[in-house]
């Protein structure tokens, strides 16, 4: 059996995100898969998400006092999208009162947790109740063939005719916080503005903790161009330790790659000096750094920065900027043996980019 996967938030107009997010670290602590949307998330997106995820539930805190239409209107849209095998669960401390709570109960939502009931079961028995409502439908629902489904499949090994898929694939990989998401979502965005047209999938993978594990899908927090209809984004745990993609990648790809979009962004998790495996799973692989590397006989031991296609230089903006990427530069050079001086360092590719705005200018 696969591990419980939740999306969790706090709902529209809601800033207090203090409580979700100590339900998500617990969660993740009892085993959970959690993709984290943060706050002030609308009813549709989350519900999108949960569907693109194939998660099986959904936690979300209202401090806001809209929860009686937000809630209500998050189990509509589950019927709308015939997904009502994703369960929802939500809190509002003192906000939302007893009446109110049967209410929603009575309309089906799986259970609304009060101050009383935090005081009765404690914050992890919350968690193992809604981890125990989980488990009861995990396997026993059929969720139909589509594409979320199968990835699910593939993932603990079911094997599906192989694709012979002409899309391409970019891979980004790199070390963790270098902004891998940031760039994600500003390419996506960019890709979706200038072919209104097309349509594109995205494939992110987030490492799973050894101890416990649970994982933190973090990703679409920062991938803001997902809430659109002509984007899929999926997000994956390693399910190991010590790997920056999953067994089952090839397989997921695939799957991806079926449905018919023309181009796919392949994210890996943060990795080491040592890993490339991206480069045997995408067709053009961006490896992703920051200027904060170390000394300069530290990029000679980076691998990708020997098979990347294309090196970038993220949070271009900080200090040392300036001198790491011209270091970047003559690694990337001694590498592939450029010693021509008619090729200049602006004909490498290798890249400065600020990715910390909406629409950040950075990325031109």
């Amino acid at each position: 059996m696969r591990p419980p996967r939740f999306v969790t938030a706090a709902s529209l107009f809601d800033g207090h995100d203090a409580s979700i997010n100590i339900i998500r670290r617990v969660l993740q602590d009892q085993g959970a898969e959690v993709i984290h949307l943060g706050h002030n998330r609308s009813a549709e997106e989350i519900i999108d998400t949960a569907i693109q995820e194939d998660a099986d539930a959904i936690a979300v805190s209202s401090y806001q006092g809209g929860h009686n239409e937000f809630f209500k209107y998050m189990r509509d849209l589950l019927v709308e999208k015939d997904a009502t095998w994703i369960k929802i669960f939500g809190g509002g401390g003192g906000v939302i009162i007893p009446e109110e709570i049967s209410a929603l109960h009575d309309y089906g939502i799986d259970r609304i947790y009060s101050p009383e009931d935090g005081r009765e079961l404690g914050l992890v028995g919350m968690i193992t109740d809604m981890l125990e409502k989980v488990g009861s439908i995990n396997g026993s629902v059929e969720r139909g063939n589509a594409l979320p489904q199968r990835i699910t499949r593939v993932e603990p090994g079911e094997e599906f005719p192989s694709v012979d898929a002409t899309v391409p694939v970019v891979g980004l990989t790199g070390t963790g916080g270098a902004g891998k998401s940031s760039l994600t979502d500003e390419i996506l965005r960019r890709l979706l503005q200038d072919f209104p047209e097309r349509r594109f999938g995205v494939v992110t993978v987030d490492p799973t903790k050894r101890r416990t594990g649970g994982a933190l899908l973090g990703d679409r927090i920062r991938i803001n161009s997902a809430d659109n209809p002509r984007a899929y984004v999926r997000s994956l745990a390693t399910r190991a330790s010590g790997v920056e993609v999953p067994t089952a990648i090839q397989g997921a790809l695939e799957q991806v790659l079926e449905e018919g979009f023309d181009l796919v962004i392949l994210e890996t998790s943060g990795i080491g000096q040592g890993d490339s495996r991206i480069t045997e799973l995408a067709d053009l692989s961006v490896y992703v750094m920051t200027p904060e590397y170390g000394a300069a006989t530290q990029l000679e031991k980076i691998d990708m920065i020997d098979f990347a296609d294309i090196v970038v230089l993220n949070k271009f903006d900080r200090a040392g900027a300036q001198d790491a990427i011209r270091d970047v530069r003559k690694q990337y050079r001694r590498s592939r043996g450029i010693f021509d001086p008619d090729v200049s360092d602006d004909d490498l590719p290798v890249f400065g980019t600020v990715a910390s705005h909406f629409n950040d200018s950075g990325v031109e």
